[in-house]
């Protein structure tokens, strides 16, 4: 160890002499805005951050599909937080969820982003399992039109929980003759999951959909089964924060989710 290097340490040492102990640890800690050690403390600011979030998307008013500089700095806040682990697995991710806000991602499909923009119809995402078979996972997209009428598309999934050996990675990034139709996708290492998240990620594929007038229903029409559109309705969600009412995801196509948890009645 350099003289210079070696001065600088006995300085800070000297330093930290006086104060107390556990004042001079914290004092080596890396800078951050909640107490590592505190969990207490930890839950506490992720709260008054999910409350700031909340906030400033009901006073967004009606844009759903935005790209607000507060709300993406609060969305970045939150993922900094520690929040429930292993989020795809966890008890808590199951059950249903309302859209509250989405960036407006250019590789999103325009029928997306038409759709997530009219903010005149709830959108909900349930994580649920399918009624005639309790080990299969769906992700399901339910669009409510009003109380009886609704647009409802089922996926299959796949977590380390609940594995489906078809979900294999997807090879095709989406685009149609080089144009952006269905939405253009993170393919190869761009896609590759985060090891620092272990537990993040709930694969899926578009498997079937409907229309549901009041018990009248017409198939959705996209041949989701069809061989040579199979790959092309893969995709993901990296789930980076979850707590038991904020839920943030990424998806494969680069956009951000903001949902928050329905309570059942």
């Amino acid at each position: 160890m350099s003289p210079r290097v070696s001065s600088l340490w006995l300085a800070a040492a000297a330093i930290l002499s006086c104060i107390s102990p556990s004042v001079a640890f914290q004092a080596l800690l890396p800078k951050v805005s909640f107490n590592l050690f505190d969990p207490p403390k930890q839950r506490n600011v992720a709260l008054d951050l999910e409350n700031q979030l909340l906030a400033a998307i009901a006073a967004n008013g009606d844009k759903r599909l935005d790209n607000s500089q507060e709300i993406a700095s609060l969305v970045t806040q939150l993922e900094q937080c520690p929040s429930i682990p292993r989020p795809a697995i966890a008890s808590e991710i199951y059950g249903r969820w309302r859209l509250l806000q989405t960036t407006n991602a250019d590789t999103a499909s325009p029928i997306q982003r038409k759709a997530v923009d009219t903010t005149k119809f709830d959108i909900f995402q349930d994580i649920v399992f399918s009624e005639n078979d309790q080990t299969k996972l769906l992700v399901r997209q339910i669009v409510k039109f009003n109380d009886k009428n609704q647009l409802c598309v089922d996926a299959l999934a796949s977590t380390s929980a609940y594995p489906l050996p078809e979900l294999t990675d997807r090879e095709g990034t989406g685009k149609i003759l080089g144009l952006n139709i269905l939405g253009v996708s993170l393919v190869g290492d761009e896609a590759a999951e985060d090891a620092d998240r272990p537990d993040s990620r709930i694969r899926f594929v578009f498997d079937e959909g409907k229309f549901d007038f009041g018990g009248f229903t017409i198939p959705y029409p996209v041949p989701f089964r069809n061989p040579l559109f199979r790959d092309a309705v893969k995709g993901w969600i990296d789930i980076t924060y979850l707590s038991d009412r904020v839920r943030i995801s990424r998806g494969n196509k680069g956009t951000t989710f903001i949902l928050k948890k329905e309570i059942s009645e």
